[in-house]
């Protein structure tokens, strides 16, 4: 088990992570979430033993993660860091990068064993290509396979998807995540996407202004967000009075948050609003409309006219 327990770390006057807390059993794929800044790659670089901590502790099966005060080299040999630079040799191949860390003393195996990560991470036809030549997906995509290559204990990925197309990112993803579940690999990963969270996820903890706000099954996350911050890591949201939408007492008014599908248009309703804009999604229109002055978003099966006036209500 990786326990992080009670972890601040400052880089010069103000802790940017603070008081942070989490366990994560073994095989089991984490998501860390947040806005950009927020500390999610800080959290990786302390679990790796980049950086000392100023206070906690970082332990896995009870044993302590060091850092460079205690280590001349940081790291340890069963967790493996992908960070967003890639940190790839540019003059040698594909290939060649993938194997970098392999021993020698076996050359089927090594060979068997590149190969294996080449046909993961669909770069086959470039196994001779120089690193330097590739693009940026590319790239990223023997990076990755290159940190897996020694099979780590622990993987620790820092918006690993980042620069590659949708149509290799959605294949990438069900291949590495079914990768690591077979071999009971436990990863955690730092993404700004929902879907590496919702999709392949265990677990979700997000992560706000260095601390944690919010932590569990990335579906009940989801479903039931605390507060406005978690719920806009999904996508967007809507804070909207009940009164709004249905004749509440007074005192049971609350303000709800409510993702666009969760609005329909009626005929009828309490809720009126005013189209501003649409945008096509492909299987359905998100719209942006006013209402008291604020935007809200909703979905709906067809295009609307701007300025068009309809009424909302929970769908």
């Amino acid at each position: 088990m990786l326990e992080i327990k009670d972890i601040t770390f400052t880089y010069i006057e103000k802790p940017v992570i603070e008081n942070v807390s989490f366990a994560i059993t073994k095989g089991k794929n984490t998501a860390l979430i947040g806005e950009s800044g927020c500390g999610k790659s800080t959290v990786l670089k302390l679990i790796y033993g980049l950086y000392d901590l100023d206070s906690g502790a970082i332990l896995y099966n009870g044993k302590p993660i060091l850092g460079p005060k205690n280590k001349l080299v940081p790291g340890e040999d069963f967790i493996k860091y992908l960070a967003q630079d890639f940190d790839l040799m540019p003059y040698i191949t594909v290939e060649e990068n993938i194997g970098k860390f392999l021993s020698n003393m076996y050359p089927e195996q090594k060979r068997a064993r590149v190969q294996e990560l080449l046909d993961m991470v669909e770069m086959n036809a470039f196994a001779k290509v120089k690193a330097k030549f590739l693009s940026g997906g590319q790239q990223q995509r023997v990076a990755l396979a290159r940190v897996l290559a020694l099979e780590p204990e622990i993987l620790l990925l820092d918006e690993p998807f980042s620069q590659i197309d949708s149509f290799r990112k959605n294949a990438l993803r069900r291949n590495l995540f079914k990768y690591l579940k077979d071999r009971g690999v436990t990863c955690i990963i730092a993404t700004h996407d929902s879907t590496d969270a919702l999709a392949f996820s265990d677990e979700t903890i997000v992560i706000q202004n260095g601390r944690m706000v919010a932590q569990g099954d990335s579906k009940t996350l989801y479903e039931n967000p605390t507060t406005k911050y978690v719920a806009s890591l999904f996508g967007e949201v809507n804070e909207i009075k009940l009164s709004n939408l249905i004749d509440v007492e007074v005192a049971d008014d609350q303000i709800l948050l409510l993702y666009p599908h969760q609005l329909k248009v009626v005929d009828n309703a309490l809720m009126q609003v005013v189209v501003k804009q649409c945008y096509f999604k492909g299987s359905h229109y998100l719209i942006k409309a006013a209402f008291e002055k604020r935007a809200i978003f909703f979905e709906h099966d067809l295009d609307l006219a701007l300025n068009q006036e309809v009424y909302l209500m929970l769908s």
